[in-house]
């Protein structure tokens, strides 16, 4: 009897010890997704996508970013990071850098080259200009190598950054309809993704069109098809159905599958095929795979938080998660896996929507801001100083002003009065405000933490609420406003307790909460808070 108490003691013992981390660990983002959607659509949902998510899981409904901008590159980084930008330094998608003279991409990499099927500049890629570790680096590091991570999005951005600096491989969608790499991660593509862009499966979903997936009553939440507040569909009016083999045909891009709910199903097929493939979590070793679904961003940009397109786009994606989901049950096995779900910024409101029904703002494009800055500095100073505006950042040009002997400080100060004269403009901050942020400021410490003082620029504007920096139609994001940085966060699998938290989370924490769960080192800039709801047994 004492024997085989024993055993059965070790037995536990051992099997304890071997779950100390989960098999396969599922990062999703789900760009421009706002906490609200999960809301406002709950109805229209299934019992077996979100909503599966939300009442098995443990749901952080209060989940904010704590930085400005809130833009695609520097939210996916912060996530992976558990930083901000002013220590990982993607302050932006694109960025005019005050070190090098010039706008920089996220992911540029011009020492590498294009692997697969895409134009020499789509694979041109990889994380260099990420200044700290990832979680998904950290799980490399901890299992000596063993654990595989493999990143994917229809963005590059949002495959690459996720993924870290020792990604297995990162894979993007291409114009020509496939997956492609670049040669940061090997020197020749997996033979299996290869397979996979010659069965073109982009074409399945181009020839049966775009129309609702519910009968068109379901979509009450939403405005009439073809509001005045969305713009068209790739030069197509928005309206369904959408031909999308003959908007295919006109310029024979493939990309036309990112504006549809498609793009995401299909990264989704791409995503099963890996972890068949990859034999992603198929031993003891922890795989991570992160997922980028970033159709929701671009038909919300083009169309608005307010369309039925929109709303069809996460219906349809309801459907998608679920499916992934009893696939990584049968595959990975239930308790095996650990997911989370977030997203990389919500967004905005249509301006002209709200000023319609009373609410006193409008949308000012950044074309005529730089109009008006370069047209005041001219009446001002004789001369154009404005080197750059872009992401609210307002460069000078300092040759300039050496050689009109102009005190930059003064300068400044005569940009900020003028600035704040604007209808848009709530306060304008200076790179010394700003880098001796002492805290009691909430906007002012959102900008800080995303400011790095040799990228960002020498004045940084701060819109006031609701109004955009963008066009009369769709939707933009970027503020420190709750529009934009209200986000979903869902934790649910391996270890995961049922549950539900309405206190107020930084997007940053998540990070450190993984490292602290599957037990490996905080990546190197990570603030290291941590969400103690689903980590305290």
């Amino acid at each position: 009897m004492k024997k085989l108490l024993s055993y059965i003691f070790l037995l536990v013992i051992s099997n304890l010890s071997a779950q100390q981390r989960p098999k396969l660990v599922v990062g999703i983002v789900v760009d421009q997704m706002k906490m609200e959607y999960l809301y406002r659509y709950q109805s229209d949902f299934s019992d077996n996508g979100f909503k599966r998510l939300m009442n098995d899981g443990y749901t952080f409904q209060n989940m904010q970013y704590n930085y400005m901008p809130t833009y695609t590159a520097p939210g996916h980084a912060s996530i992976y990071t558990g930083t901000t930008p002013a220590t990982h330094g993607i302050v932006g998608n694109e960025w005019f850098s005050r070190k090098l003279g010039k706008e920089v991409y996220c992911t540029d990499d011009f020492a590498t080259q294009t692997l697969g099927d895409g134009d020499k500049e789509e694979g041109q890629m990889s994380p260099k200009n990420l200044q700290t570790t990832t979680i998904t680096d950290e799980l490399r590091l901890a299992t000596n190598f063993k654990g595989k991570v493999i990143g994917m999005s229809l963005k590059d951005r949002g495959a690459i950054l996720p993924a870290g600096h020792f990604a297995n491989w990162a894979f993007w969608y291409s114009k020509t309809g496939a997956f492609i790499s670049s040669t940061f991660y090997g020197t020749v593509l997996p033979s299996w993704v290869t397979q996979f862009n010659n069965e073109k499966h982009f074409l399945t979903y181009i020839n049966k069109g775009w129309d609702l997936l519910k009968p068109v009553s379901t979509y009450n939440e939403s405005l009439p098809d073809d509001s005045i507040y969305e713009g068209k569909l790739n030069g197509v009016k928005p309206l369904f159905p959408y031909d999308l083999k003959s908007m295919f045909s006109v310029k024979n891009d493939a990309g036309i599958l990112r504006y549809t709910p498609y793009g995401n199903d299909l990264l989704e097929e791409f995503a099963k095929k890996t972890i068949e493939y990859e034999q992603l979590g198929k031993d003891d070793i922890t795989d991570f795979l992160t997922i980028s679904f970033s159709s929701t961003d671009y038909i919300g940009h083009i169309l608005g938080p307010r369309s039925m397109e929109l709303q069809d786009t996460y219906l349809r994606l309801d459907e998608t998660i679920a499916d992934f989901l009893i696939y990584l049950d049968k595959n990975v096995g239930k308790g095996n896996y650990l997911m989370f779900l977030t997203a990389d910024h919500a967004g905005a409101e249509n301006a002209k929507f709200l000023n319609d029904n009373k609410y006193n703002v409008i949308n000012v494009e950044s074309k005529e801001i730089i109009k008006g800055l370069k047209k005041f500095s001219t009446d001002m100073f004789g001369d154009d100083l404005v080197l750059n505006y872009s992401n609210f950042n307002l460069f000078f040009n300092r040759e300039k002003l050496k050689t009109k002997s102009l005190d930059l400080n003064k300068v400044k100060q005569a940009f900020k009065d003028y600035l704040i004269t604007q209808d848009q403009v709530k306060r304008v901050y200076s790179e010394e405000e700003i880098l001796a942020n002492g805290g009691n400021d909430y906007y002012l410490n959102c900008i800080a933490k995303g400011y790095d003082a040799t990228q960002n620029g020498d004045l940084i504007v701060l819109d006031k609420p609701g109004y955009i920096e963008y066009g009369a139609t769709g939707t933009s994001h970027g503020t420190p406003y709750s529009y934009d940085t209200h986000v979903p966060c869902i934790f649910y699998g391996w270890n995961i307790k049922k549950g539900e938290c309405y206190v107020k989370k930084a997007i940053t924490q998540i990070t450190p909460t993984l490292a602290q769960k599957i037990k490996v080192a905080f990546p190197n800039g990570t603030e290291s808070e941590v969400l103690t709801e689903i980590l305290d047994k």
